[in-house]
């Protein structure tokens, strides 16, 4: 999220951060200046999605995109017999209600713009590792909901996917550190991704350049 924040600000976007922890929003508002305004809340939460998104049209004076990258996960989660039901809807609730929320709220601004809903999923909506079930679940519903709404709100808005493979992140340290190098082994490039590696897409997907793309996930996985 914070590479794609910088690649935006970088073509010269502005862009307006919903993010839950207060010292990750203002570092970056921080490091990139007045293009980056930060709003705390959840993506889980309909009420800090309504409030975020109307601050930011208010602040940028419309609204061209909107890009779903948040997400959780527990590596530790365990065998699915031993799943709580509170772990399996907070997964839920943030990477895919969130996402829904934040279409729901952004669609009359996108209207307005012709503008574009980037959502990220995962690899892991195809390929999954054992005991992923929450994550796994949430991700092939990303992809879903992508081709479903780019169905329901074309041709004014446009809804493109973006699936990443492992990529070294604060978020991926677990599976990075453990398991990073024999994944990395197995890819024909090598290596694991980086972050930047995932930003160069969602600006060029945003932009009119990709004006004939909608409803497909694509995957960055080296």
């Amino acid at each position: 999220g914070r590479a794609i924040t910088k690649r935006l600000v970088d073509d010269g976007a502005r862009v307006c951060i919903l993010e839950p922890d207060a010292k990750a929003g203002k570092d970056a508002v921080d490091e990139y200046g007045a293009r980056v305004r930060f709003e705390r809340g959840s993506v889980a939460n309909e009420a800090d999605v309504r409030r975020a998104i109307a601050q930011a049209v208010k602040w940028g004076g419309g609204l061209d995109g909107a890009i779903n990258n948040a997400g959780i996960a527990n590596p530790k989660a365990g065998p699915t017999e031993k799943l709580s039901l509170a772990a399996w809807n907070k997964v839920l609730g943030v990477n895919l209600t969130g996402a829904f929320l934040v279409a729901k709220h952004a669609i009359k601004h996108l209207r307005r713009s012709r503008g574009v809903i980037v959502n990220l999923s995962s690899t892991r909506a195809q390929q999954s590792e054992p005991n992923t079930i929450a994550y796994s679940a949430t991700k092939g519903g990303i992809e879903a909901l992508t081709h479903s709404l780019a169905v329901s709100l074309g041709p004014e808005i446009r809804v493109v996917g973006i699936a990443p493979g492992l990529v070294k992140t604060d978020f991926a340290s677990y599976l990075v550190d453990n398991f990073g190098e024999r994944l990395a082994g197995e890819l024909p490039l090598n290596r694991l991704g980086a972050p930047p590696d995932i930003a160069n897409l969602p600006t060029f997907l945003a932009s009119d350049a990709a004006s004939w793309i909608t409803g497909e996930p694509y995957v960055i996985a080296g």
